[in-house]
């Protein structure tokens, strides 16, 4: 599944909008509200699976429920 899927899949209804802007150099950087929560670069690898979601699902808080709950 990819990031765009899991996001939208637990946060559909929190979420505003999510734009997908292909880099150079197979740049992927996942921002929210501007602060980058996961950058290919920086981490020196591909997201493993779930990994963006649990970082997403993190910073939201556990007050906020994924979609159909």
């Amino acid at each position: 599944m990819s990031v765009a899927e899991d996001l939208l899949g637990a946060y559909q209804h929190k979420i505003d909008g999510l734009t997908l802007t292909p880099g150079p150099k197979g740049i992927f950087d996942v921002a929210v509200n501007g602060e980058i929560i996961y950058s290919k670069q920086a981490a020196g690898r591909h997201a493993e699976p779930g990994e963006v979601l649990g970082t997403f699902t993190a910073l939201v808080g556990p007050r906020v429920a994924t979609y159909g709950s």
